[in-house]
């Protein structure tokens, strides 16, 4: 979904959870929106995934869209295949609220 998509998306509905998405390695961060259908869309811009170096870049354009929460999940690569369920959409099992 594209930045400017996504604001749209964003003033004009209120039932969406959106997912700071960290892999473990990487130092990057991405943003997911899932919306009541299921369906997850991440932020990209011209048609490539926004990649954001901190925490911080990404609460700006968060805020500059008029979200203040979001959920950080950290994808741990090996989880699978160790033989551990991956249960990233838990509430309380891998995900850690943001307030901004």
């Amino acid at each position: 979904m594209e930045l400017h998509d996504f604001k749209v998306f964003a003033k004009r509905h209120d039932n969406f959870e959106i997912r700071v998405i960290s892999h473990a390695g990487s130092r990057f961060y991405q943003v997911e929106l899932e919306d009541i259908e299921g369906e997850r869309h991440l932020l990209t811009q011209r048609g490539k995934p926004m990649l954001f170096r901190a925490l911080d870049d990404v609460y700006l354009e968060l805020k500059r869209v008029g979200i203040h929460r979001a959920y950080l999940v950290q994808y741990v690569a090996h989880d699978e295949m160790i033989g551990r369920d991956a249960h990233y959409h838990d509430a309380l099992s891998s995900r850690m609220p943001l307030v901004f």
